[in-house]
């Protein structure tokens, strides 16, 4: 049996919910995808999914496995397009979705340059901060940031992002600089006052004993608003810390504009993602916008320039 094959197999389960289910996207019977699955736990000597006759819950081990897989799964089918579209210009229409904020300033400006490359293809860009039905609303690809935990989704990391604190020069001259997490309620820390990010508060990671906790910091200030953007223009005008993402402040903070401060309890890296519907054939156009994001966002100056 095909190790591919397994590979498949488990990824369509995971998915689509079922055995049943899988087995009619395959086109096999549901025992021929309940042996697929038990050759598979048997050569890799580990419990991917416990089975019942109602639902299939993933292990912790399978769904470490599922993303592997998926990723796996992708780069092949881009490399085998790679080599059947060889010589082929891209061609028809890209659907694309971006958060309003990351795309304005990190999707937008590469949709024309992208297309300088492939005349051939049209684009229309989506900017929304709520979460896309990619396969319901007909979306090609989004650019998402932070954790994925939709599994039935295959996602391709571009970049890493990480949550800063940031000020002026001029305010932490003024107000001093915080050496722990827990200083910054002595602080003006300007907050989101309406986001699901950041609802639990500020994360960082604190030493307890002889471990790493990630902890979170509910915090307030004189002022907050609902708007990233706008607690983004307060911090470069010297009115406080805010705690903001790389991509947002890494050029200000290569320039000198912006300071970061409490690197030493940063939370560790999410991503920076491009994301679509699982196919078994990307369209080339789709494969060479997740290419030319990848080249684009791997570009050390380019966050910087930004």
């Amino acid at each position: 049996m095909s190790k591919l094959k397994q590979l498949e197999s488990f990824v369509a389960v995971a998915t689509r919910g079922g055995l049943s289910a899988a087995a009619r996207f395959e086109g096999v019977a549901p025992a021929i995808m309940g042996r697929r699955l038990d050759a598979l736990e048997q050569r890799l000597g580990v419990k991917l999914m416990v089975r019942t006759t109602r639902r299939i819950t993933l292990t912790p081990e399978g769904s470490a496995f599922l993303e592997d897989c998926q990723r796996l799964l992708g780069e092949l089918a881009q490399a085998e397009a790679s080599v059947s579209a060889a010589g082929v210009k891209a061609n028809g229409h890209l659907r694309l979705t971006a958060p309003a904020g990351f795309g304005r300033r990190h999707v937008a400006p590469l949709v024309p340059l992208f297309r300088e490359l492939h005349a051939e293809v049209t684009i229309s860009l989506n900017l929304s901060d709520r979460v896309v039905d990619l396969a319901g609303e007909g979306f090609d690809c989004a650019v998402r940031v932070g954790d994925m935990p939709d599994s039935s989704l295959v996602s391709v990391r571009l970049a890493d992002n990480r949550r800063l604190c940031v000020a002026t020069p001029t305010y932490l001259r003024q107000h001093g600089t915080p050496a722990h997490p827990n200083d910054l309620s002595k602080f003006d820390c300007l907050t989101l006052s309406s986001d699901a990010s950041q609802a639990r508060g500020w994360l960082f990671q604190v030493p307890h004993g002889d471990r790493i906790e990630l902890m979170h910091f509910k915090l307030g200030g004189p002022l907050d608003c609902s708007d990233g953007e706008v607690l983004h223009d307060w911090c470069r005008s010297g009115y406080g810390i805010a705690w903001r993402s790389t991509w947002e402040v890494e050029a200000e903070i290569a320039s000198g504009a912006l300071v970061p401060v409490l690197e030493d309890f940063a939370a560790p890296a999410n991503g920076i993602y491009a994301v679509f519907a699982q196919r078994q054939y990307l369209p080339l156009r789709l494969r060479l916008w997740i290419d030319f994001l990848k080249q684009q966002y791997g570009q050390t100056e380019f966050w910087r320039t930004k």
